[in-house]
């Protein structure tokens, strides 16, 4: 247990490290490309820090044979990325979503939008027929994906931020070559820590007796966000909300697609057809979480409970229920 706790931890600090870093040289990459930094949050950022939940999904369908485990690390990093939002709602004065554009609004709309597909896919898995041994849901996944990286694409296209006119105040002076360099290193440490995640997560949800579906979408989904939670706080710090917005709810999105791609590599059957039900509660807290945050970018709040705007407190109490009736049902 102690060699399981040790390597588990030592994968998440490696993890969260390098997520920083990836994230760094990846805004850095932004801006020496001239791209527009809300599409970069959804594509390169959010990809970026989604490393670990994509490699943790294949190496915990792959290697350890857990579908569980995978799926329920994607969909808790989705719930836990909304949860980061109301972290960050405690660090500022006015309710943060308050404070960004409303055309995050894109986003979050295919994030709800492909986590309904997803419940569809868990409903109709018994009666949907399978192309070889992927579900069709997969790639309709992969088609909202795609659809909503180009309606982010035009819409930052025809309106741009002020953000993406004038460099970050933080910018470092570096070549292209470098930064790609730099990048590449720090991904494939990520990747390496990642593929020994679910190893060592599989064996203390066993001698636990935690259940593969509490497990996942708990702790290890916690651990595969850690690069989404340092990144956005340092991205608070440096007033650079709009990127941390993008990332949390780009991530959401390139999470759906890690099912999609997990689905592929999966060849036991479709992996929807493997899961617990307990999978469709995450589904449903997460679609909840996201149409607060829509909601909040309608109808922007003014005014704080405590420390906390109305749909930051919705959320901490949505992401608290989900984790007590998975515990309970696990």
């Amino acid at each position: 247990m102690i060699t399981n706790i040790f390597g588990f931890l030592f994968c998440a600090a490696l993890i969260t490290f390098s997520g920083i870093k990836l994230s760094k040289y990846g805004n850095l990459l932004a801006e020496l490309t001239g791209l527009s930094k809300a599409w970069i949050g959804l594509v390169l950022m959010a990809t970026v820090t989604s490393l670990p939940e994509l490699v943790t999904g294949l190496s915990a369908v792959i290697v350890v044979k857990a579908p569980d485990l995978a799926v329920g690390n994607i969909l808790g990093s989705c719930a836990f990325n909304l949860l980061i939002l109301s972290l960050l709602d405690v660090m500022v004065k006015k309710p943060i979503i308050s404070l960004i554009r409303t055309s995050h609004l894109i986003t979050g709309a295919f994030s709800i939008i492909l986590l309904c597909t997803v419940g569809v896919a868990l409903l109709l898995t018994d009666v949907t027929p399978n192309l070889l041994w992927l579900s069709p849901f997969s790639i309709l996944i992969t088609l909202l994906y795609f659809a909503a990286i180009r309606g982010v694409f035009l819409h930052e296209k025809t309106h741009p931020s002020v953000d993406d006119i004038k460099p970050s105040a933080n910018s470092e002076k570096i070549s292209m070559l470098r930064a790609i360099s730099i990048y590449s290193i720090h991904a494939v440490l990520v990747i390496l820590a990642a593929l020994f995640l679910p190893y060592f997560g599989e064996n203390i949800a066993q001698q636990t007796g935690i259940s593969d579906s509490f497990f996942g979408t708990l702790f290890l989904a916690i651990i595969t966000s850690l690069p989404e939670l340092v990144i956005s706080i340092s991205a608070l710090k440096m007033g650079a909300l709009e990127m941390a917005i993008g990332n949390l709810l780009g991530s959401n999105v390139f999470n759906i697609l890690i099912l999609a791609i997990t689905d592929i590599f999966y060849t036991a059957g479709s992996l929807f057809e493997s899961l617990s039900e307990t999978h469709m509660l995450s589904v449903f807290i997460s679609i909840m979480m996201t149409a607060i945050v829509a909601l909040g970018f309608v109808t922007r709040p003014e005014k704080k409970l405590w420390r906390l705007s109305q749909d930051g407190f919705m959320i901490l109490i949505l992401y608290i229920g989900l984790v007590i009736i998975l515990f309970l049902k696990g």
